[in-house]
């Protein structure tokens, strides 16, 4: 029970936090997005249906059940939390002096790093297992599968800027690149001949089968992702070219670098609104 304290408080302070945030910028004018709220909402109701259900009990006896479990919170769960967020949500943390640096871990590379180390730190049988065996490190598993899940997504979805390398090609090369490394760590279970871990159930037809799990999940995330990212470029495509041709018929100078970069980082608005004004 102190373990499931631990790791749902998280939940319920993250919540209180954002609840009061996204009020202050309604009153503000600036309210956030139905949908990213609809999005954060569901990611932490994912989180506390997963901890607080009977698959947290399952997943101490089946290896598959845990295999849901983690992907439900690393995965699905991280990534609708950060759907939820926006620039103006997270404003406060990061002009907070301790908190504000940590923003430079959600760079691609130190964020898929820490994500992929963290990923095959806790798949060893020493780790993980302790983590079956004692409910302080399954709290920690579980706190390290969200956060830097979560870090891992924010790269790729959050609101924070991009580096300027960071365009859609190489978001397309980051998405294979977790995916490939989810695959390979599945095929070790699906093709492993005796089972890794001593402390569940099943043996290897269970083993196979959570495998198999994190593969088809993966799969459907791939999928989903890559069309969002085939929408992504022709809708900023048309953006960017509407924006120069905004520009040149009111005699504003803009290059095509500029554009792209607004459309990038969702200031396509702004600067609009700047041509039209003739401040661009």
């Amino acid at each position: 029970m102190g373990a499931l304290v631990i790791q749902l408080t998280p939940a319920f302070v993250f919540g209180a936090l954002y609840a009061l945030r996204a009020r202050t910028l309604r009153a503000q004018g600036r309210p956030v997005e139905g949908w990213r709220v609809a999005c954060w909402w569901s990611g932490l109701a994912i989180i506390v249906a997963v901890l607080a259900s009977p698959l947290a009990t399952l997943a101490d006896e089946r290896f598959s059940a845990h295999m849901a479990e983690h992907l439900l919170l690393a995965d699905v769960a991280a990534l609708l939390l950060v759907l939820g967020l926006t620039g103006p949500l997270l404003a406060p943390l990061l002009r907070n002096p301790l908190l504000g640096p940590l923003r430079h871990l959600s760079h691609p590379v130190p964020a898929l790093v820490l994500w992929a180390l963290d990923l095959a730190v806790w798949h060893l049988p020493g780790p993980h297992e302790a983590a079956i065996r004692h409910e302080a490190v399954h709290a920690l598993q579980h706190i390290l599968f969200i956060g830097l899940g979560l870090n891992m997504w924010m790269a790729l979805l959050g609101p924070l800027p991009k580096p300027a390398w960071f365009g859609n090609l190489a978001r397309l090369g980051y998405v294979v690149s977790v995916r490939l490394y989810g695959t390979v760590l599945a095929n070790v279970f699906v093709w492993a001949e005796r089972p890794i871990y001593d402390v569940y159930e099943g043996g290897t037809t269970d083993q196979v089968v959570a495998g198999s799990i994190m593969m088809v999940e993966g799969s459907i995330l791939t999928l989903g992702l890559g069309c969002w990212l085939f929408l992504r470029a022709a809708r900023h495509g048309e953006e960017r070219q509407e924006l120069l041709e905004l520009a040149e018929a009111r005699g504003v100078a803009l290059d095509e670098r500029r554009a792209a970069r607004a459309v990038a980082a969702g200031r396509g608005e702004e600067l609009r609104r700047r041509i039209l004004e003739g401040s661009a």
